[in-house]
């Protein structure tokens, strides 16, 4: 009896070590010295402090502060000229950081822009994954009601849109991911977020507003850029 008793007692300590070292999801899915700097990029009429939340997320999982990097800039302004300050965030991160390549993750509009960068700006050999959260990539019919540039050029059959997704709409070296939600309320239709050659989830029942602060968006969003 005495035999049994140990062998029992020695396979449940072999088993409990064995969960114990084994990573769970989430661990492994934690910032490592391989992990790319990241780059946040937001949407029309927001600004970097959108950010907060998935910022402080990534920070709790490992990120250094000095590798999230998000700013403000003005959103009535064509995407295209945005993408240029896109670039400028990109080449100051990775002097910063020593870093050979950043990860881009955009909300909403924030995504036209990014785009533009990695398909006209030659910026797709600086970034290895994009994230696109309720990104207007084939436009949207709430662009109707507003009339700046950066409104018109997001609008459903734009000449900005038709030239950003012309020929291949996921070119180059990065790996593209887009998140969308049919609660969205304001990406119309919902399916405009979808690129040919990404990674296409559909997150669910999220409201664009909260697309960047929901935590299941935030652990498969961590996931896709840092596998």
């Amino acid at each position: 009896m005495r035999t049994r008793i140990s062998r029992w007692l020695l396979a449940v300590t072999v088993a409990v070590t064995a969960v114990a070292v084994a990573p769970t999801p989430a661990q492994a899915a934690t910032y490592t010295p391989s992990s790319n700097p990241i780059l946040f990029v937001h949407g029309w009429n927001s600004s970097a402090t959108t950010w907060n939340t998935m910022i402080s997320r990534f920070q709790a999982d490992g990120w250094p502060s000095s590798t999230l990097r998000a700013f403000s800039y003005n959103t009535s302004q064509s995407n295209a000229t945005t993408a240029q300050q896109v670039g400028q965030e990109v080449d100051k991160l990775l002097a910063s950081t020593g870093a050979t390549k950043v990860d881009i993750i955009t909300h909403s509009m924030g995504g036209l822009s990014s785009r533009y960068y990695l398909k006209s700006l030659a910026g797709g050999d600086k970034v290895d994954r994009w994230v696109s959260l309720g990104g207007p990539n084939h436009g949207t019919s709430s662009a109707n009601i507003c009339f700046s540039t950066a409104c018109v050029e997001m609008r459903v059959g734009s000449t900005f849109l038709a030239s950003l997704n012309s020929g291949d709409e996921t070119p180059g070296i990065p790996t593209y991911g887009t998140w969308r939600s049919n609660c969205d309320g304001v990406i119309n239709p919902v399916d405009s977020t979808v690129l040919s050659g990404a990674a296409n989830k559909l997150a669910g029942c999220v409201a664009h507003t909260s697309l960047q602060s929901d935590a299941t968006i935030y652990g498969q969003v961590r996931t896709f850029v840092n596998p």
